[in-house]
């Protein structure tokens, strides 16, 4: 489990730092970020992970989220990642900005050729969080999980079927029920095929129907009401309203007027989000 140091930046008196790691489970190197608050020099903290949307790397939510300022306050460490497995030799892998490359949607797929490396849950869950655990000081007990678009979706999907894992979840601008949306309907049938029973297991609506219960304390989702992908039918934020109402599971849903789905709406918000996070970690034990 060695990870190639890239780069490591003084930051708001941590460290924002970009690795690099051979993975066992897409079979590719895989890039991720880690900033190390000052807490972190004397005591392991709670660790933040963040997945980041279509076409976005593991440096992107580092460079222009502006987290680092009150991850330092907070004592949060954050991690991310890059969005899928690069240059896996797989034919008109980076021809599509929907779909492969930049956009694995964070499930393990299941149909050739992408089953050989595209395995985005796997990785996140189990191989990035070991590692980020072996290597930096987080405290296993206060995990949580958060992104954005594409993201949104992966830390939704991860965190109701694994809430044994990451005791906190929120999500801005989530794509809710990738099922019954364009962009979801294009990658599940690439990466796992037409059965749609398979679908459910990556789709945070259907995951809160069939549990059927509150899974969290509370979840936290801001949407612009000025994105671009809302009128399309691509987020669907009225699905999750309700599948969260039905299941007894509390959501705070937030519409924000005049805002859009870019990272300028991100860096407005990502301050409460982080706060949120810090909140439902801070009574664990490490």
């Amino acid at each position: 489990m060695t990870i190639e140091t890239i780069s490591e930046h003084r930051s708001f008196g941590g460290q924002q730092g970009f690795y690099r790691q051979q993975s066992a489970v897409t079979g590719t190197p895989m890039r991720f970020a880690v900033y190390q608050p000052p807490q972190a020099q004397q005591h392991r903290v709670p660790v933040l992970f963040y997945l980041a949307g279509l076409t976005c790397t593991e440096e992107t939510f580092a460079i222009k989220a502006g987290a680092q300022r009150v991850a330092a306050q907070l004592g949060l460490m954050l991690v991310t990642c890059d969005t899928s497995p690069r240059q896996t030799g797989i034919v008109g892998e980076a021809d599509d900005w929907e779909f492969g490359s930049g956009a694995g949607f964070y499930l393990n797929a299941t149909r050739a050729p992408w089953s050989r490396h595209f395995r985005m849950y796997d990785y996140v869950l189990s191989e990035l969080r070991e590692t980020v655990l072996a290597h930096f000081p987080g405290a296993r007990g206060q995990l949580g999980i958060f992104g954005h678009s594409m993201g949104g979706h992966g830390a939704l999907v991860l965190a109701l079927r694994n809430p044994e894992v990451y005791r906190s979840v929120s999500a801005l601008a989530p794509i809710c029920s990738p099922s019954r949306c364009p962009w979801g309907v294009k990658a599940f049938s690439g990466y796992l095929g037409e059965d749609r029973a398979a679908w459910a297991d990556y789709d945070a609506v259907e995951l809160l129907k069939a549990c059927a219960r509150r899974v969290f304390p509370e979840i936290l989702v801001d949407q612009g009401l000025a994105d671009k992908f809302l009128p399309q039918g691509q987020l669907l934020p009225e699905l999750l309203e309700s599948a969260c109402a039905q299941a007894g599971q509390p959501l705070r849903l937030r519409r924000h007027e005049s805002y859009g789905h870019d990272y300028y709406f991100i860096a407005t918000f990502v301050e409460e989000h982080l706060r949120f996070h810090a909140d439902a970690l801070a009574g664990l034990g490490p």
